[in-house]
């Protein structure tokens, strides 16, 4: 097996242990493999062992990829901040968007989409409420939902973040708790919608965000390595 192989059996029996240890099902916890700066080798051993999902942040590099691997059944997300220049070209391509933090994206998203299947997405929320970040704060998060659940070519799935980065368990745990809340009361809102993915955890928190809820974790370093 190669090294990545290696990597990603070992992912995958952490989120086994983190489902088992939160009460979970198996199997309720997809993994999105973050491909950004990676060579397209590294996706190639990725997706022969077994990884179908996989996440771009950098538009024009993931093109590439999708070019040079149009042969492999991939889903491909986009996961990073979103240029008002680049929603047509991400609607077209892509089968999952993570990263919706404004209605102006998302009603590009749904002017490029027409003709096709519905683009299932994610609102992005600042859990952190960092300025540097991208992201919806909490309190804005219920009027943007209202407003994408009127856009027929998406398909609000969820919510994502990408919480401060700390080895502080609590506040790792209460950032996830805030955004599963936040699903929650959307789904309690929203009844009629399909809200049923959380989008949070990485490579060292993967756990804790499995504990409070996350459906999907998004994972680089521990499965690629150092990024290029």
């Amino acid at each position: 097996m190669s090294n990545i192989a290696n990597n990603l059996h070992t992912i995958r029996q952490r989120i086994s242990t983190a489902q088992q240890v939160a009460g979970r099902e198996e199997n309720t916890v997809q993994l999105l493999a973050v491909s950004k700066n990676q060579p397209i080798e590294s996706l190639e051993e990725a997706y022969a062992a077994g990884q179908t999902l996989f996440g771009e942040n950098y538009l024009q590099e993931a093109l590439l990829k999708m070019s040079k691997l149009s042969h492999l059944n991939i889903s491909w997300h986009f996961i990073g901040p979103i240029q008002s220049n680049k929603t047509t070209t991400i609607a077209q391509h892509f089968s999952w968007v993570h990263s919706v933090d404004r209605l102006k994206i998302a009603q590009r998203l749904n002017n490029a989409r027409s003709g096709m299947d519905p683009l299932d997405v994610c609102i992005q929320v600042n859990v952190s409420e960092e300025p540097s970040k991208s992201g919806v704060l909490l309190d804005q998060l219920e009027p943007l939902a209202a407003e994408i659940l009127q856009l027929s070519n998406l398909t609000l799935r969820g919510l994502m973040a990408i919480p401060l980065a700390t080895s502080e368990i609590t506040v790792q745990q209460q950032q996830f708790h805030q955004l599963a809340q936040a699903l929650k009361h959307l789904q309690h809102t929203f009844p009629d919608a399909k809200l049923d993915t959380l989008s949070m955890g990485m490579s060292s928190d993967m756990e804790v965000a499995i504990k409070e809820g996350a459906t999907i974790v998004r994972i680089g370093t521990a499965l690629f390595g150092a990024r290029k």
